[in-house]
């Protein structure tokens, strides 16, 4: 009974790679489409709390984007940051005209949101101009047409635009997590090409300001730890279509976490999310979660037919993770492939335990229940 356990869930993932594949190969949406003649105005919107080494990468690509000045506003929320965080912000604001910072007061911790990024995002969103909101993370690099790349891929009911971000790894680590994010990035690209209800990403999306106002904004999410999941299920409510758009033009990179604890209070934030997912998003996730247990034991048990299923699925996830790579303009580590299984299942394992020990969410020093 248990091995045939074993060899249904070796089965049912390889049935899912290879219809994600048609999917990716054949029914691949780009939506990119032609720029408006007259480019519309612009909001970028970044929170940050305790950024002071990451931000000066941040605003050097935002020295470069290649969009008329006169049409963006650079908004940034200093939550309260203890470094040179607000400090930074002053400084190259200064600069511009289009460039503002603002700080959060005290009065004004926890105002709208008990989530610190949501709360501040909430307060630029009401100070927040023209047409589109873009939204990324003081830890990101964007690219330099990322504008007008995010404005083209609105369709005429399109209220949400997901980009693709990829972790800059700098050692063994980091390339692991880079792997992790260009899987699930991937999965959410079917699933929103096929229309089903998928995440935002905090750190590279974009808003059409119609769409937010509707929606309610960040304002009239109810509590969570995970605002861009529950930016994109109210834009949905909204009778608003969610795209995700990879291509190289909408790719952002940002930093890896250093260390297990990091990545581990990351993962238990962004679970606190995982689990309000649909029913079928938990399904995916356990299949891929139970797998790496279940061709281990076929391996014991039957050493060739474990081995033709583990070899089987690795050779199809690569080529699925190749395309998805290949299309955002990303260069894949196919050395760290064998070994992404074993992370993949230890890293949630270990997730798993960590969100269900009695300890608070602790997210840019600050503790959540």
């Amino acid at each position: 009974m248990i091995i045939s356990i074993v060899i249904l869930i070796g089965i049912l993932l390889i049935f899912q790679f290879v219809a994600i594949l048609i999917r990716v190969t054949y029914f691949w949406k780009d939506h990119q489409e032609s720029l408006p003649s007259d480019l519309p105005f612009v909001s970028v919107l970044i929170a940050a709390r305790n950024e002071e080494y990451l931000l000066p990468n941040l605003f050097k690509s935002l020295e470069k984007l290649d969009y008329p000045e006169e049409k963006i506003m650079f908004l940034f929320a200093n939550d309260q940051s203890t470094d040179h965080t607000e400090k930074l912000m002053e400084d190259w604001c200064g600069k511009k005209s289009n460039r503002k910072f603002i700080t959060i007061s005290d009065s004004e911790i926890k105002k709208y949101h008990p989530n610190g990024k949501a709360n501040a995002l909430v307060i630029l969103g009401e100070i927040a101009k023209g047409d589109f909101l873009f939204f990324t993370d003081a830890d990101c690099e964007v690219n330099p047409v990322w504008i007008k790349a995010g404005i083209a891929a609105f369709g005429q009911n399109t209220g949400l635009v997901i980009g693709i971000t990829q972790v800059a790894g700098k050692d063994f680590f980091g390339r692991l997590q880079a792997l992790d994010w260009l899987n699930i990035l991937g999965f959410v690209k079917v699933a929103s090409d096929l229309g089903l209800q998928t995440t935002g990403l905090g750190n590279n999306m974009v808003i059409e300001k119609s769409a937010y106002i509707k929606s309610g904004g960040f304002k009239n999410l109810p509590a969570t730890m995970t605002e861009d999941l529950g930016i994109s299920k109210a834009i949905s409510e909204a009778d608003f279509e969610i795209v995700h758009q990879i291509s190289p033009e909408m790719l952002t990179k940002t930093k890896q976490e250093d260390s297990i604890k990091s990545l581990l209070q990351q993962r238990k934030r962004w679970f606190s999310g995982v689990i309000t997912l649909p029913f079928f998003w938990l399904i995916l996730l356990s299949l891929q979660f139970f797998y790496l247990p279940a061709v281990i034991v076929l391996l014991v048990h039957n050493l060739a037919l474990g081995l033709v299923i583990f070899t089987i699925k690795t050779l199809l996830q690569g080529v699925f993770l190749g395309k998805i790579s290949s299309r955002g303009g990303i260069k894949l580590k196919w050395g760290y492939l064998f070994l992404y299984d074993f992370y993949f299942f230890l890293i949630n394992a270990l997730t798993i335990l960590y969100y269900f020990w009695p300890s608070k969410i602790r997210w840019k020093s600050r503790d959540y229940s």
